[in-house]
């Protein structure tokens, strides 16, 4: 269905026409009328469909049709995610369509001083975009109201649940009006999962699933390698060197991962960007901005950045660690082929890692299609990258050598005349 056939604002029919948005993916076109009617909603949708846009249309519309002024005089929308990435994201998405309008979006998050988002607050805003921590703490200090908010969404519902937010969200709907609305979008969700789901909206609440048959976007073609542990860094250089006009994301399972991998990058002259929780926020955003703008263009990042971030133009996934979790598998693949473009992730698995392979595999319920490598040209890719490897540890060698002479003949004491 076509945005200019939807009963919703000209500015926001405007604003998507700028963002090249002609007509609803399928999760948002079962998913904005109901929303439009003021029904409880739990949807479940391939990363990549426009989940995001699916709720913030129809709430955004919402707000600016009641609205008499772009004066806010309290919150009327929370948006709970995850990650602080996921909160920023998101963020933009609401303030992209929503210019123009009345309505006006704030992301919360932690990680930076709180004066700043207090003001913003208590300045007035229609939808708070929100990670739980920093959210709980201004509602503690009586920052945040919840008197006015009559729309709840819950964005990657499974996550949250799973990690505990259940009797959090209890409470900020304890706090909410009789009539509010309550939203669950997610990408998987398992059955225990979905059980505290259905327990939170009413039981007239509209129950959506696209191809939950796959959860994986049919635009993301994904394979799987077998390569030792020890031999991933060789193969990883190589795809990266091979697909050097490529941006490209390598998951690992931890941050020490990320750094050890980013060093022996940085060894063979590959430059990447790293990402994980241990940074602080600043320098997150910034990492974050950079590899959008492709400089440089290989990000190696742990799962903070699997959920919910929609970066442009990924090429290929790469999962230097096969994920813990199996449902990260799917988040994970679905940075690349986003809309309507086409990816690829390749997954590298080692002998230790099989068992997580099939895991894997049964959560999607089907097989991953393998990438032969036959052992020549394995063996040739391993001794070709040790050989390369050798010669530049003598080149670092008689660098330093160098270095060393230098600064002998500078510590040399003067003759004395």
């Amino acid at each position: 269905m076509l945005f200019d056939d939807y009963r919703i604002s000209a500015d926001i029919k405007n604003n998507l026409h700028l963002l090249g948005f002609r007509r609803s993916t399928d999760i948002q076109f079962k998913s904005i009328p109901s929303i439009m009617k003021g029904e409880d909603v739990l949807a479940i949708a391939q990363t990549g469909t426009g989940k995001t846009a699916a709720f913030a249309i129809p709430i955004i519309n919402k707000i600016h049709s009641y609205k008499t002024s772009t004066r806010s005089l309290g919150i009327k929308c929370i948006v709970m995610v995850p990650t602080r990435e996921l909160a920023l994201q998101i963020g933009e998405v609401f303030t992209k369509i929503a210019r123009h309008t009345k309505v006006t979006v704030f992301s919360l998050h932690g990680g930076i001083e709180q004066d700043r988002q207090i003001k913003a607050i208590q300045d007035g805003i229609d939808v708070l975009i929100a990670t739980p921590g920093r959210m709980f703490d201004l509602i503690h200090q009586g920052t945040i109201r919840l008197s006015r908010v009559s729309t709840l969404v819950l964005d990657e519902a499974d996550h949250m649940l799973d990690l505990g937010f259940i009797e959090d969200i209890k409470y900020v709907k304890k706090m909410l009006t009789s009539q509010h609305q309550t939203l669950f979008f997610s990408a998987t969700i398992n059955p225990v999962i979905k059980k505290l789901a259905f327990s939170q909206v009413k039981s007239s609440a509209i129950r959506i699933q696209i191809s939950p048959d796959d959860p994986v976007s049919k635009n993301v073609s994904h394979f799987v390698m077998f390569i030792e542990m020890d031999d991933k860094r060789f193969f990883l250089e190589k795809f990266i060197t091979d697909h050097s006009d490529s941006k490209i994301i390598v998951f690992v399972r931890t941050r020490v991962r990320a750094d050890r991998v980013a060093k022996a990058m940085e060894r063979v002259r590959i430059v990447p960007l790293t990402l994980h929780g241990a940074m602080d926020q600043l320098e997150r955003t910034k990492i974050m901005a950079a590899f959008k703008k492709g400089t440089p263009a290989v990000l190696i990042a742990t799962d903070v950045s699997a959920r919910g971030i929609d970066i442009p133009n990924v090429n290929y996934v790469i999962n230097y660690d096969l994920p813990r979790k199996p449902e990260n598998y799917v988040h994970r693949v679905g940075r690349t082929g986003r809309g309507v473009q086409k990816g690829s992730a390749i997954s590298f698995c080692s002998s230790s890692e099989k068992t997580v392979l099939d895991e894997i595999q049964t959560f999607l319920t089907k097989k991953i299609e393998v990438l032969d490598v036959d052992r020549e040209e394995y063996r040739q890719v391993v001794e070709s990258a040790k050989k390369v490897s050798s010669i530049d540890a003598l080149v670092a060698e008689h660098e330093l050598w160098l270095l060393e002479k230098k600064k002998k003949r500078k510590k040399k004491p003067a003759k004395k005349t």
